[in-house]
């Protein structure tokens, strides 16, 4: 039986179920309150609500497993203060109901330090591993080679959305979950040393982006953007099939594919300003 990777209705996190159930979550971004600080945004702690929320999923599925895929803290290259307080007791929470595995995105530099070594958390590679027979990576390198052996991959990063603009200009944003698969021919440019014949070392995975947790840390609108405009370097590369890109909302709602949205009057491309080309971080 193939993995059964399924989307938690209204919410940014997904179940996978196999031989066991992982609940997954990506760009958390504990601590981002802090960084707002500094920039003159006076904003209280969430840490209490996003817990609660991570606590609901996991009273919801029962998971063997979290599956935190990337960005678990928010403020680089150094810990905050607010993240030393409030990390520890996260993640050893959860470690009291499940497994947790960290997938480390370009936040989480020095994240081993911030829980027990005695609790049942385990951090992995940054290019990411293979659990129960799905790849996970957060999106911020390239993945470890094995995973493409996987049928199924789930990675994070780019905090997916759509943007829809009605005829007088204003917008709003959602978050949402992007369905794809890779381009082959990337993939060998960049791994040579694979046989993509064999089905032992390339499965053709099918890949989901997930959507990001925090509703803080902004958002790529896919709708509007081309390979050039995402971050890590299997998205900007062209590694994606962006145009066949399948869009779904958090309620479940299919746009369709990418290429077919792009038509539409309120998601279609809009003319974009010049200005500063972004940084390789995290989305605005």
């Amino acid at each position: 039986m193939p993995p059964e990777i399924t989307p938690i209705l209204n919410e940014p996190a997904l179940t996978v179920k196999n031989t066991e159930t992982a609940l997954v979550i990506a760009d958390i971004h504990l601590g981002i309150e802090w960084d707002l600080y500094r920039s003159g945004i006076n904003l209280p702690s969430r840490l209490d609500e996003r817990l609660s929320r991570i606590l609901r999923y996991i009273e919801i599925s029962s998971p063997d497993r979290l599956v935190l895929l990337g960005d678990v803290k928010h403020n680089v290259p150094q810990i905050s203060w607010q993240e030393k307080d409030e990390i520890p007791h996260f993640l050893e929470t959860l470690a009291e109901h499940a497994h947790v595995d960290i997938f480390p995105g370009n936040h989480d530099g020095g994240i081993e330090s911030l829980f027990s070594g005695q609790k049942d958390i385990r951090v992995h590679s940054v290019r990411g591993a293979v659990i129960d027979g799905v790849g996970y990576f957060h999106g911020h390198t390239w993945p470890a080679p094995e995973l493409l052996s996987a049928p199924h991959i789930i990675t994070a990063h780019n905090h997916p959305t759509v943007r829809f603009t009605d005829t007088f200009g204003y917008s709003i944003v959602e978050p949402a979950w992007i369905r794809t698969r890779f381009n082959v021919e990337t993939f060998k440019a960049r791994f040579g040393n694979l046989d993509f014949e064999n089905r032992r070392d390339w499965a053709d995975p099918e890949v989901f982006i997930m959507p990001a947790f925090n509703e803080l840390c902004g958002g790529v609108p896919f709708n509007e953007s081309t390979q050039e405009d995402l971050l890590g370097p299997v998205f900007s590369s062209g590694g994606i099939k962006l145009e066949n890109s399948e869009v779904y909302l958090l309620d479940g709602t299919r746009l369709g594919l990418l290429k077919n949205l792009r038509k539409l009057e309120h998601t279609r491309v809009r003319t974009k300003k010049r200005g500063r080309k972004r940084s390789s971080g995290s989305p605005p």
